[in-house]
């Protein structure tokens, strides 16, 4: 039986198979798109609204693999979706874009529809084609801090101030999303959290 919105392991997937939702794979608080159902939920380019928005102790999980011929791609936490536009939103608080041609890791922000001059330093390139990847996006109260691979590789010093309001997981480019998730750490725990599917 169809369902219009199912929550399983704190996800929240919308249009999807009753029976699917006990098929998802990986850690709790991620989808895997292991069956045809979900995967069509998981399509690049990816918009899903972070319930709860951000707040210091939750972290995003993307992980995914490169297309075998990449340009770019780019992972984005906005201050809300407009889904009529393909243009981001006044707010963006973290653009994380993978750039191939050089081989640079940028990231940057957009703070009332002015972006802010772009980051590039990392000590290496992390991503390489047609390989898997994992990137994790650890908030906490002043900054981002960005691993790839379990390896941290900057710190993004907040643009937008307003945690709660960063509310959007948007992700482009050349690049399949294999599983998408939110934890919250409460002390040593993980309890996992949900991204909304937008339809």
């Amino acid at each position: 039986m169809a369902v219009q919105a199912a929550e399983k392991d704190g996800i929240v997937l919308k249009n999807v198979e009753d029976d699917h939702l006990n098929d998802s794979l990986g850690n709790p608080g991620l989808i895997s798109p292991d069956k045809e159902d979900l995967s069509r939920l998981l399509t690049v380019p990816f918009s899903g609204r972070i319930r709860g928005g951000m707040r210091p102790g939750k972290k995003i999980i993307v992980m995914g693999i490169v297309d075998l011929e990449p340009d770019s791609f780019n992972v984005s936490l906005t201050c809300g979706r407009d889904s009529e536009k393909e243009e981001p939103p006044q707010d963006v608080a973290l653009k994380l874009t993978a750039r191939f041609s050089d081989r640079q890791f940028l990231r940057s922000a957009r703070v009332s529809g002015k972006w802010t001059q772009e980051e590039a330093s990392t000590a290496y390139f992390p991503f390489i084609p047609d390989q898997p990847f994992r990137i994790e996006i650890h908030c906490e109260h002043q900054r981002f801090r960005i691993f790839v691979d379990g390896h941290q590789l900057f710190d993004f010093y907040h643009k937008v101030k307003s945690l709660p309001s960063i509310d959007t997981v948007r992700i482009q480019g050349d690049l399949q999303i294999t599983k998408l998730g939110a934890e919250s750490q409460h002390g040593a725990a993980a309890e996992p959290r949900s991204i909304i599917l937008e339809d």
